[in-house]
């Protein structure tokens, strides 16, 4: 397990593979964002999308599961996040891409408020198989510190 202590800014790690299918852009769109665009290739049509985009939501989402999936494979003392900073929906993202990330550790520090809790604030970029980026954000996690807890 990997804790505050052994990360350092400047680090760069690169993860994930997700394969975006209709059935799920459709179905997040239909529960949770359900604007014509993301529900229609007909209504896509008749904006920039040009056919069905999943939501930005959606993206976040995916994002977020390869983050965990990562961590599963690296597992880091993870406790969860404060936020989430300059959030950008750089290009659609459509069925059939596949996506992946890179994630800069840009700055650590350890909590005043809550001892044994580091703060961590990362740069998070969500690409898509032609290495072009789709998201863009800056994630602030918190991390264990090791031996507390």
């Amino acid at each position: 397990m990997l804790f505050y202590e052994d990360l350092e800014p400047g680090a760069v790690v690169r993860f994930g593979h997700y394969e975006v299918t209709r059935e799920e852009v459709l179905d997040f769109a239909g529960k949770y964002d359900p604007q014509p665009f993301h529900l229609s290739d007909e209504a896509a049509a008749l904006t920039h999308f040009g056919k069905v985009a999943a939501s930005g939501w959606h993206t976040c989402s995916m994002t977020m599961a390869m983050m965990v999936e990562h961590h599963a494979i690296m597992p880091r003392a993870a406790l969860g996040a404060m936020g989430v900073d300059e959030l950008r929906w750089l290009r659609p993202v459509y069925p059939g891409d596949v996506l992946s990330c890179e994630m800069e550790l840009v700055e650590k520090r350890l909590s005043r408020s809550k001892p044994g809790i580091g703060i961590l604030n990362t740069k998070m970029t969500t690409f898509n198989q032609h290495g072009q980026p789709v998201l863009s954000m800056k994630p602030i996690s918190l991390i264990r510190v090791r031996g507390d807890g």
